[in-house]
């Protein structure tokens, strides 16, 4: 509701428009200079203005609570629930407190208690954790809380991202299918379990998976990140330079934020892009001494053309991991071009080796090799995309190097992978039947025209 305090008499007269919003102003107005009637009064008439606005009522228990009117608060909040907006959960909050500072603590404690466990968004968590010591001490005993609704799923999720570290991606999988199933709106869990479906191989689940946190929150940055890079694979370039133009003059401000976008532009090839992010992430003092960052840096500047500091970085990260052969690898490699005149190849941003020098490692000393699969995430992905997407050579080299181990989690990926039909080209039937053996499947059989077993494509 707005109305006018008088009619323009003449072109000098500005007339006043009375809002709640004007009254709103007022009120911050008084709060500044510690007029705590006055801003009562004026929240009073925004509240007349727009009696349905929920948080014109709060406004108005707040000031009452920083007055010690602590009842009448109390009874604005309830109000709030129970006639304007019971949505409002953190009302609940506000309660508590105001019957902590009357030494209410048992009625303190019902109200935190009914907070936690129906707020979604845990504005106050941090704040209601002083409060429940704060009872725990005057009650003497711990307050009868069965959950916090905006931590479910919380310890769950931390335990699949140490899945996924592991490198146990179908495990990681179940366990943030069931999160989401009971936390549909839990987006860092859709988005791990989009890079976990990822890992496996699972392309068209990796992109339903982050078109549903996009559809709830269009600006994240991880999500629009694992985009970018699922479209690259597509092939949809129209799609991806669009997002592209957007992500290339993206500034994050978070480290977590910073590195996502680094890596991703590494990935989709804009390495100088690469490379500035990850000299931003050099100059901070808690990780810039992380010899795997030195690697990236290093990887985006050698993609670049940026030799020098690419040996540069490569040298440093030597001396923060001497026992790294990484490092010294890429070194030597760099020299070995500079001597014979020749291009470098595409250097990876993975902090290991190439993946075919790997193969060949492992070749001559295959007792390594079972726990280097064991430990390692990135080599585990490194199998499952061969094995869908490489070369009939590489996925033979692929299928007999894992005939030499017998891991229960990579047996249970390579079904799951084998139950979906692959892309590219098929394997060579010995590596198939290879892989069908060491995995203790029976390839499917059906008759061909020539009365000839047919293999499942590869």
């Amino acid at each position: 509701m707005i109305e006018k305090t008088s009619e323009p008499v003449g072109r000098n007269v500005i007339s006043v428009a009375l809002s709640a919003n004007f009254f709103f102003e007022r009120a911050v107005r008084s709060l500044d200079r510690f007029q705590y009637e006055k801003a009562l009064k004026n929240f009073r008439k925004a509240v007349e203005y727009e009696p349905e606005n929920p948080v014109n009522h709060c406004n108005m228990a707040g000031i009452l609570s920083e007055m010690g009117n602590y009842e009448a608060s109390n009874a604005i909040l309830a109000h709030v629930l129970e006639k304007v907006d019971p949505s409002m959960t953190e009302c609940h909050f506000y309660m508590a407190n105001n019957f902590a500072n009357m030494e209410n603590f048992e009625e303190a404690e019902r109200s935190l208690v009914t907070y936690l466990e129906e707020d979604a968004n845990g504005e106050f968590l941090a704040e209601s954790d002083e409060l429940l010591e704060l009872l725990h001490y005057e009650l003497d005993r711990p307050a009868p809380l069965h959950r916090i609704r905006s931590r479910e799923g919380a310890v769950e999720h931390d335990r699949a991202r140490s899945l996924l570290e592991e490198g146990k991606f179908p495990e990681a999988v179940r366990l943030l299918e069931e999160i989401i199933e009971g936390t549909p709106d839990f987006l860092a869990a859709r988005n791990n379990l989009a890079l976990a479906y990822f890992y496996l191989g699972r392309f068209g689940k990796a992109k339903e998976c982050i078109a549903q946190v996009l559809e709830h929150e269009p600006g994240n940055l991880h999500a629009l990140c694992n985009m970018a890079i699922f479209l690259q694979y597509e092939g949809d370039r129209e799609t991806l330079d669009a997002l592209l133009r957007m992500l290339e003059v993206t500034v994050p401000f978070h480290r977590e934020h910073v590195f996502k976008l680094a890596t991703t532009m590494g990935i989709l090839g804009r390495h100088r892009i690469a490379y500035g992010h990850f000299r931003r992430l050099l100059k901070d003092e808690e990780i810039g001494g992380d010899a795997g960052l030195y690697h990236y840096c290093a990887a985006a500047a050698c993609n670049s053309g940026l030799l020098r500091e690419a040996e540069r970085c490569w040298r440093q990260a030597a001396k923060l991991d001497p026992e790294s052969a990484v490092p010294r690898f890429f070194l030597n490699l760099l020299h070995q071009s500079a001597a014979e005149g020749a291009a470098l190849p595409p250097v990876s941003y993975n902090y290991q080796l190439p993946f075919q020098e790997q193969l060949k490692q492992w070749k001559a000393n295959r007792g390594s090799f079972a726990e280097q699969v064991r430990v390692n995430p990135l080599l585990r992905s490194s199998f499952f995309w061969a094995l869908r997407y490489g070369d009939a050579s590489l996925k033979r080299q692929v299928t007999e190097a894992l005939s030499w181990i017998g891991d229960e989690e990579m047996v249970q990926a390579l079904k799951e992978l084998l139950s979906e039909p692959l892309q590219g080209a098929k394997q060579e039937e010995a590596g198939l039947l290879r892989l069908h053996k060491l995995i203790g499947m029976e390839p499917e059989k059906e008759p061909r025209p020539e009365g000839k077993e047919r293999l499942p494509r590869g």
